[in-house]
């Protein structure tokens, strides 16, 4: 059996799995889905056509599947898919995708949600993801397992952050952030080896000298014998020093996609609109 507080109203026709526990003065609408063992604590809001999958904890004034900020927006049949184990805190706001967009804002498993985090329209954000306090994610990023992004980060629409990249705090994020590495400042710079992360996920010190050898050479790269080393002919000695590193060759090939994609940002070279076309108002 759930548990539905006599103060919320829970539409008929959403699927409502035994477990659940819905706190004091919810909303849930007629078109959502709740996993078992999921609960909303009180005063949240889920809409639209939105999936929360098992064991979620969704706090206070939290407001899922709301209509995405996005002028191009017609109403169009989309929706919200977030997985099992996470915890979603005050005042989070996830909105719908769009159908330029895919047609979907996606969550994965276990991750962590700060305060006042809004998760536009068409993200896809993989798992054990920590988003701090008051981050702004725009819409269309990707965002790899075993990131962490600090508070009050802004992150530009289309950017991926790679794998156990590390985001420090107050950092506006334009370009594609590479996997292993911790990238903060203003403007945005790669500053090194996420290597606290990487110990704490129980990562063999050759890998991360590994990676600290790739950082040296990507991003403190000094005159060679023919003159400025390019981050290509870079690319192409990592890639013959560790043909066997999966480490190197994910960060190999991260980069050069997003080498391809214009401004720094894969995500943009795959984009179906045009950022010249003006939204219908």
């Amino acid at each position: 059996m759930s548990n539905i507080h006599s103060t919320a109203v829970v539409e008929p026709g959403a699927q409502i799995a035994p477990g659940v526990d819905i706190g004091p003065f919810c909303y849930v609408g007629p078109h959502v889905e709740i996993g078992p063992g999921t609960r909303l604590v009180s005063h949240v809001t889920i809409l639209g056509r939105t999936t929360l999958g098992a064991n979620n904890t969704v706090w206070p004034q939290a407001t899922i599947g709301a209509q995405p900020q996005d002028l191009k927006y017609q109403g169009e049949d989309t929706c919200i898919t977030i997985g099992d184990h996470n915890v979603i805190r005050e005042s989070v706001t996830i909105h719908l995708g769009t159908e330029n967009g895919g047609g979907v804002t996606r969550i994965g498993n276990d991750n962590l949600i700060m305060v006042g985090t809004h998760v536009a329209h068409d993200c896809l954000i993989g798992n054990h993801v920590i988003l701090a306090n008051s981050v702004h994610l725009a819409g269309h990023i990707s965002i790899e397992d075993h990131v962490v992004i600090s508070g009050a980060c802004g992150v530009h629409h289309y950017v991926t952050l790679g794998q156990y990249a590390f985001i420090g705090g107050m950092t506006r994020i334009v370009h594609d952030a590479p996997p292993f590495m911790i990238v903060e400042g203003n403007p945005s710079t790669v500053r090194g080896v996420n290597t606290v992360g990487l110990k704490r996920h129980q990562f063999p010190d050759d890998s991360i000298n590994r990676l600290k050898d790739a950082y040296r050479r990507l991003y403190r790269r000094t005159i060679g014998p023919g003159g400025p080393i390019s981050m290509s002919q870079s690319l192409g000695k990592l890639d013959d020093l560790y043909p066997d590193d999966e480490c190197i060759r994910l960060l190999i090939g991260f980069i050069q996609n997003s080498s391809i994609g214009l401004y720094g940002r894969f995500r943009e070279s795959q984009r179906l609109d045009s950022r010249h076309e003006s939204p219908v108002r």
